[in-house]
């Protein structure tokens, strides 16, 4: 898997894989899309205001995924010193970090007719809104440490301490009181939630997935081309 991750394979050989990857996601958005806002029922409680659901979970979704896979490949950078994994944690940060300000603002657009506020300070909000601080920081860190070597350790550290964040997100409506309801799907039990509304969800994460990949894919290849063009220059 790491071989497809060379920078020969990602500079000559990714934009085949992009324009499937394209029609793939533009497939399942339109069905998505189509099945959340028609097919899918209103909910008996939230009634319509449930569908921004299908934007919000996968988005909430990504953007632990995105953060997982920084703090992830910040270990491999740090401790193994393997050369790629600064590139790859770092294409994946502005990915994460619109992932994370998406599911923040959406889940105020939810919170307002639901809970009757747009914002609260419970633990998962909380959880989320430093965890788009940990973004952040790990975005400027790049961006104004012009040593490369630097960049990568303090980068690194930012990522994995920012790791020590996840499982509170994950479990905080377990750990605390709060306004957000259980996960309604859970690896181990049945999901919760009516298969109407189940499909769509589903069809919305995996379009979500597809399009993360996309954009990480030409985040990396850019990277790529910038570490190629400062050695063209230097030599």
């Amino acid at each position: 898997m790491f071989k497809n991750l060379f920078p020969n394979k990602i500079l000559y050989s990714t934009n085949n894989l992009i324009n499937k990857l394209t029609i793939i996601f533009l497939f399942l958005i339109i069905a998505g899309t189509l099945s959340a806002l028609f097919f899918s029922p209103p909910d008996y409680i939230q009634g319509d205001t449930v569908r921004i659901m299908y934007v919000h979970v996968p988005s909430s979704l990504m953007a632990i995924l995105c953060y997982f896979f920084i703090g992830a490949a910040s270990i491999l950078a740090l401790i193994f010193k393997i050369k790629l994994m600064p590139l790859i944690a770092k294409s994946f940060a502005p990915l994460g970090s619109i992932f994370t300000l998406i599911s923040i603002v959406t889940g105020s657009l939810w919170g307002k007719p639901t809970w009757g506020v747009w914002w609260v300070w419970d633990a998962r909000l909380t959880s989320m809104f430093i965890l788009l601080l940990f973004y952040i920081a790990y975005i400027l860190s790049w961006k104004f440490i012009e040593n490369y070597e630097k960049a990568t350790k303090i980068s690194s550290i930012i990522g994995i301490v920012g790791m020590l964040n996840l499982p509170v997100i994950k479990f905080s409506v377990i750990w605390w009181s709060t306004l957000h309801q259980p996960s309604s799907i859970t690896l181990t039990s049945a999901p919760s939630i009516h298969y109407a509304m189940l499909i769509p969800l589903i069809i919305m994460l995996l379009a979500t997935s597809i399009y993360a990949l996309i954009i990480f894919i030409m985040a990396y290849k850019i990277e790529l081309i910038k570490i190629k063009i400062k050695k063209k220059n230097k030599s």
